[in-house]
Parts: structure tokens; C-alpha cells; sequence
């Protein structure tokens, strides 16, 4: 249950961050039943009195006409959306950039290379992320036009204006210091009231002292900004050893072939976890499993070395553009045959 106070606040905040005005012209192709629409877009763009382009149905082409056409000078997206914009030939080509400045990547973790092509190659030389949830309004921290571009595209930000945040061991609820990852917990005008008629529900994420406990891990830098390293639930457990999907996601967008990919963990009767990556090739691209292991093998540690990889057309998404890493995970033990391991109980 979110008020008004949550989201009107959280919306101004937003675009304080972005410095929107009334000179920006904001492309909406979030949908507006989701926050990201609703409040990073919409409350933002109408308590700075920014004209809003808003599009029914997220289309790569409609909206790189759109840019053209409205003189559009902002607009959000997750980073699937980003990533099938600038891979939409010969529109993106004929795409007029030149009123472009800011905008917000977020909704899922920001694959930091993805992060300079769309500073480079939209002109976006102000975009900001944000990270936070649904419970939070949903803005906990966001980078600012004003921070440097390492900041902008390599972390989340900084806690947003009135929020306070803090990094947690999520095991014994200890706070952590710097550079240790742990579950990320805010505290704010921004929290929501609660879960519907759901009192036991949100007790369990609200705690008595009015923490939000996100369920993500994340650390802080010694400058105070914040880096995602996953999800809680995302954590790949291999043989005891820790192992965050985004890393490795980050990681294999650099290899030259990569157009999108996921990482998940999928079940292993020896490790009990393995890494699966799977990947989307750039268009006329070819890859074998062993070269994306080769390449893999060379330069990082062997226990985030993927077990598996599988060269796909896309991946499961929802309504709101989020990938669905546990279908991915049910499709993967499917083709993979890997029901015996995932029968398997643990402690």
C-alpha cells in the first residue's frame, strides 16, 4: 500500500536527480501500471511540469520514432529495452539523437557496457539509475546528471533525498561495512504502509524498527555509492562457494558476440549449484559453448565459470519488461535433463 506522500515525494526526488524541467520532453515507454512508469516518469515529469510522449506498448521502432519526431530530450527503460532499441537496424541508424540528454536505466541489474553504448550512441550523456522496489515507492538510491560518468554507469547511486540505507549480513541482521556485500535495507518517508490485509507479511519485510529489508545484495563503497551484486534468492551456491549472477553477467558482455544475457544457477548433484549463462548473439553472430568457456576460463575464477551455456532467441519476460529468472530455471532443468539433481532435498 503506497500513499500519496510516498509517491509524490519519491517522484520529485526522481527528477531533482535527472534536474528535468520544463524544457525536457520525456518519451514514456514503461508501462504506467508499474512504478517505473507511474512514478519515475509520470510524478516526476508532473511535479517538474515536463511534457510527457507517452507510448501504449513498448515497440523498439515506434519509440526510436518517436525520439525523432517529439524532439525527445528523456526516457526510461529497463535494459532489455535499451539493448533492442540500439539493435533495431536501420531505424536506430536513421534515429535523430542530437535533443537527447537523460533518462533512467533500471528494473533490472545494468549491464555496465550497455551502460557507455547508450551514453555513446543515444547522446545520453546525463542518464541516471536508480535502484530500489515496489515497497519503496520505489526510489532508494539514484545517481545524479551532476555525478561522474564512472558513478552514473558503474553504480546505483547515492541514498535518495530522505532515505536512509544501510547494508546488512543478512544471516544474523549485523551491519556491514564498507565494500562487504550484504542484504540492503532502507529507511524512509518512501516505505510503504504495508502489504493488504497481509499483516504477517509485511512484518516479515518491515522490521520493528522500520527497516525495509529489500532482499537484495548489494555493497557500499567507501564514497558512499552503492553497486548491486544480485538477489538473495539469485545467489549461486557452488560447492559452498558464493557466486552473484550479475558479476558474471557483467562480465560476459564483454565478450564481443553478446548481445544480451542472463546468469542463473541451476541443480548439480556434485556442487549442488552450478552457473548456467544464457546468451543472446548479436545478429549474424556464431558462438560455440566451448569458445564462450575459453574466453570465460581465461579470465576469471573457475567456480563463476558457466557449467552450461545456452544460445537463445530471448528470455521469459512479464508484463513490466522484468526477466523471469525462474522460468528460465524450470526451462533449463527441462533441456538440460537435470531432474534427478533438482529432485534432490536439502537442508
Amino acid at each position: 500500500m503506497l500513499t500519496h506522500y510516498n509517491v509524490v515525494n519519491n517522484g520529485k526526488a526522481i527528477g531533482d536527480c535527472m534536474d528535468l524541467s520544463t524544457g525536457e520532453r520525456m518519451m514514456i515507454q514503461v508501462p504506467m501500471f508499474h512504478c517505473f512508469g507511474m512514478v519515475l516518469a509520470m510524478t516526476a515529469s508532473v511535479t517538474h511540469g515536463t511534457t510527457m510522449s507517452p507510448i501504449p506498448i513498448f515497440s523498439p521502432r515506434k519509440s526510436l520514432a518517436c525520439i525523432t519526431r517529439e524532439k525527445i530530450t528523456c526516457f526510461h527503460g529497463v535494459p532489455t529495452m535499451f539493448i533492442a532499441m540500439m539493435n533495431t537496424h536501420p531505424a536506430f541508424e536513421e534515429t535523430d539523437f542530437s535533443h537527447m540528454r537523460t533518462g533512467i536505466m533500471a528494473g533490472s541489474p545494468c549491464p555496465i557496457e550497455k551502460m557507455r553504448e547508450v551514453v555513446e550512441k543515444m547522446n545520453m550523456r546525463d542518464i541516471c539509475i536508480t535502484y530500489g522496489q515496489t515497497e519503496a515507492s520505489p526510489a532508494t538510491t539514484m545517481s545524479k546528471t551532476t555525478d561522474t560518468l564512472e558513478q552514473r554507469v558503474a553504480t546505483v547511486g547515492l541514498p535518495i533525498f530522505g532515505v536512509e540505507c544501510k547494508i546488512i549480513d543478512p544471516e544474523t541482521g549485523v551491519e556491514l561495512g564498507d565494500d562487504e556485500p550484504g542484504e540492503f535495507c532502507s529507511r524512509g518517508y518512501n516505505t510503504m504502509k504495508g502489504y493488504y490485509k497481509m499483516p504477517e507479511a509485511t512484518a516479515a519485510t518491515i522490521d520493528a524498527d522500520g527497516w525495509l529489508h529489500s532482499g537484495d545484495i548489494l555493497l557500499r563503497q567507501p564514497d558512499g555509492y552503492f553497486r548491486v551484486t544480485g538477489r538473495v534468492k539469485d545467489m549461486i551456491i557452488r560447492g559452498g562457494e558464493n557466486v552473484y549472477p550479475k558479476e558474471i553477467e557483467d562480465f560476459l558482455y564483454t565478450f564481443p558476440k553478446t548481445k544480451d544475457v542472463q546468469v542463473i544457477g541451476v541443480p548439480d548433484k556434485v556442487y549442488g549449484e552450478v552457473v548456467l549463462a544464457e546468451i543472446i548473439l548479436n545478429e549474424g553472430e556464431t558462438a560455440t559453448e566451448e569458445e564462450v568457456k575459453d574466453f570465460c576460463r581465461a579470465r576469471i575464477a573457475k567456480e563463476k565459470v558457466p557449467e552450461y551455456v545456452r544460445f537463445v532467441e530471448g528470455f521469459p519476460m512479464n508484463e513490466a519488461g522484468k526477466i523471469q529468472k525462474y522460468k528460465m530455471r524450470e526451462e533449463a532443468v527441462e533441456l538440460l535433463g537435470l531432474q534427478d539433481a533438482a529432485s534432490i532435498e536439502t537442508a
